[in-house]
């Protein structure tokens, strides 16, 4: 069997998150939807993996997909994904060895598009730059068991278009850090927050900052060493997130949510 490593993009909205769940649409479940059309069978093991979870509402535009393919050709295999697909692009591929995990990755790049108006461009930038290094976010994420020590090796903001881009990358994230992290810069930044609080709350206080909305969180790419995947396709998914979240959608609610 041949192993693909898949790069993915889908707007999550019309999704219930990316993981499976019974009797909901999941981002899993359509791509697994997709390989049952395209191979015409129900009984076979394709062994899916995801790289990366993501919540209901959050978009990607490089999340991978780990299956098994049997002997189809990939190029003609990705083309026939996309014409049966149902709001997922499948952009790029790489073959990986049997033992490729998708779940090990080197780095994840995530970025968060908020409004500027309002917002100190400096405070912010200086409260973005708090979370690099290693923390326990255990007060900047939705508590599963899981560690909440973890090393945020860039944390950077840019005004872009009326617009404050939030890019971040680590090797993982806690469930909501992001989200967590992209409300405590816009709190600083309108000036509703201090950076002590926020400093404080890394340092294990009791202290909460909110959790920003998920559907203008993106998945931008998952890296891996040594895994040379074919160069990405464009997507329309790009120009509908431009369009549609970073320009319209965010314009009138965003700051309700804070």
């Amino acid at each position: 069997m041949t192993k693909l490593a898949v790069k993915i993009a889908y707007m999550g909205e019309g999704f219930h998150g990316s993981q499976r769940q019974p009797g909901l649409r999941t981002v899993e479940s359509e791509i697994l939807r997709n390989l049952i059309t395209v191979y015409g069978s129900d009984n076979i093991d394709f062994s899916l993996k995801l790289s990366s979870r993501t919540d209901r509402g959050v978009n990607a535009l490089g999340n991978v997909a780990m299956f098994e393919t049997g002997t189809k050709d990939p190029d003609a295999l990705l083309r026939s994904l996309n014409s049966v697909s149902r709001g997922i692009f499948y952009r790029s591929y790489a073959k990986v060895p049997e033992n490729f995990k998708p779940r090990y990755a080197y780095l994840r790049h995530y970025r968060y598009i908020m409004p500027a108006k309002g917002i100190d461009a400096d405070r912010a930038e200086k409260c973005a730059s708090l979370f690099l290094g290693e923390h326990d976010f255990s007060r900047f994420c939705k508590y599963d068991g899981k560690p909440t020590l973890n090393n945020v090796v860039s944390s950077e903001i840019k005004i872009e278009d009326d617009f404050l881009i939030y890019d971040c990358s680590a090797r993982f994230f806690l469930w909501q850090q992001v989200r967590r992290m992209a409300s405590a810069i816009a709190m600083v930044g309108m000036n509703r927050a201090d950076f002590d609080e926020v400093l404080r709350a890394l340092n294990g206080e009791n202290i909460h900052m909110g959790t920003l909305r998920g559907d203008t969180l993106t998945l931008m790419d998952v890296v891996y060493n040594d895994v040379d995947f074919r160069k990405p396709v464009k997507t329309m998914y790009e120009r509908k997130l431009n369009e549609e979240i970073y320009r319209n959608k965010i314009r009138d609610t965003f700051f309700a949510s804070l």
